[in-house]
């Protein structure tokens, strides 16, 4: 199969790396080009996913170009890693000219891109979510009446894409109102912050639920926790991520179940009835609340972190997977899946998620991924002059470890990553401490 996938980050290197056969399960360390059944190319893709394929250099938000190269070279499949292009419209251009692509429509891609479109969405179809109130940039002095009103804690969002910045959890009325005042009075956030959702505080734990969906088939990927503070007990700024681990134990059976039929189900004809067939990934992120499961957000695509912990449990032919997803034949396809653990250690540059600098080289990959079941999985990284590898982001590389439990995965994790250094890295040490807690107490 030739297949296109659209991205830079270490979530599409962990989907390139899982369209590899054999199963990336079955492996320790790099897959060589013999083992590689399908013909993948990555756009732009990064030093990681070139091992896998060929990367092509057009930019993920580049829609029409994308477009006319997946045209060109006549694509069997296609499959969209962030946001920004679905939002865009990329999923509409490729079906429109008959082309196979795991994405939303644009339409339904506002699940994501606008959440206030969201919100509104939940409250139309009953799905359990936090109250809120939606305030635009002209209404900002509205905003922070609203705020004082309320008082803290209370949940500041951008309604547009912030590349995972743009939630603010504020637990003193002071921060909220510095929150509004930097996305509606200070462009803080560009025209992601042109509208506010201000939510209530949802006390509870989170959890990561993902449904593969052709339109009216679905079938669950495995539950996964992600880390989104910087720091260590979940301290400081919103990131992109700082780990994830899989499967997550508070998501049990009985959860998995009320979440199907309170927010899944629902969704997916809710967005049927607005003339918008949801076609893709459907992430959902929760809060396990003491009155049940409540969404924080919807995402139309993979997280990241969470791909690198969720996609190295496949057994099935993950290139098979998708294809049913875009051919909508999900109804026929039986999803394996290891009975393993798997987790998700970000390394950092100094300074994320604020500014750092770039150009650090970076030692000691090889030796992270050849120590039996550890995948290091690139994200801002680059290939300099030289040839070696160097920093080029926030986020610099995500090492996965898979073990016979989450002790076992946690484990291989942090051994890979202490193989691993570039100047001022960084990241948590506590990554899948809950889950462990979690496990104790069953």
């Amino acid at each position: 199969m030739k297949i296109l996938v659209v991205g830079s980050g270490g979530r599409e290197h962990a989907i390139v790396q899982s369209l590899t056969n054999p199963l990336a399960i079955e492996h320790s360390g790099p897959l060589s080009e013999e083992n590689i059944e399908h013909e993948v190319f990555t756009a732009p893709g990064n030093a990681g996913t070139a091992a896998f394929g060929t990367n092509v250099l057009i930019a993920a938000d580049d829609v029409d170009a994308l477009h006319r190269y997946a045209v060109q070279e006549a694509f069997d499949l296609v499959i969209v890693g962030p946001e920004v292009p679905l939002v865009l419209g990329l999923a509409d251009l490729l079906r429109e000219s008959g082309i196979s692509v795991v994405g939303p429509s644009a339409l339904a891609a506002r699940l994501e891109g606008s959440k206030s479109f969201a919100k509104l969405f939940m409250t139309k179809y009953d799905i359990p979510t936090a109250s809120y109130q939606v305030f635009h940039r002209s209404e900002a002095d509205a905003a922070l009446d609203h705020i004082r009103t309320q008082g803290a804690p209370i949940v500041v969002k951008a309604s547009g894409l912030a590349a995972g910045k743009g939630a603010i959890v504020c637990m003193t009325e002071e921060d909220a109102l510095e929150a509004i005042s930097a996305i509606l009075h200070d462009h803080h956030l560009g025209e992601a912050g042109e509208e506010v959702v201000i939510e209530s505080f949802m006390e509870g734990e989170e959890a990561s639920v993902f449904a593969l969906t052709d339109g009216t088939d679905y079938i669950l990927l495995p539950t996964a926790q992600d880390h989104k503070r910087v720091g260590e007990g979940d301290t400081g700024p919103n990131t992109g991520g700082m780990g994830a681990y899989a499967p997550a134990p508070i998501m049990t059976n009985k959860l998995l179940v009320d979440v199907c039929r309170m927010v899944i189900e629902p969704t997916l004809e809710g967005m049927r009835r607005e003339g918008s067939p949801y076609m893709g990934i459907l992430y959902c992120g929760l809060m396990i609340t003491a009155e049940g499961p409540k969404v924080m957000e919807f995402n139309c695509r993979l997280g990241d972190p969470e791909a690198q912990v969720v996609l190295p449990l496949m057994r099935s032919d993950v290139a098979e997977l998708f294809r049913s997803v875009a051919d909508g034949t999900l109804s026929e396809f039986e999803l394996e899946v290891a009975d393993k653990s798997a987790v998700c250690v970000v390394m950092a540059s100094e300074g994320y998620p604020d500014d750092y600098e770039k150009g650090k080289t970076i030692t000691g990959i090889e030796g992270a991924s050849s120590q039996g079941q550890t995948f290091v999985y690139q994200a801002g990284v680059t290939v300099d002059e030289t040839g070696e590898l160097v920093t080029s982001g926030g986020r610099v590389l995500a090492v996965t470890g898979l073990g016979v439990d989450l002790t076992d995965a946690m484990d291989r994790a942090y051994k890979g990553v202490e193989a691993i250094s570039f100047e001022g890295h960084f990241y948590r040490r506590d990554i899948g401490e809950k889950g462990l807690a979690r496990t104790a107490l069953s």
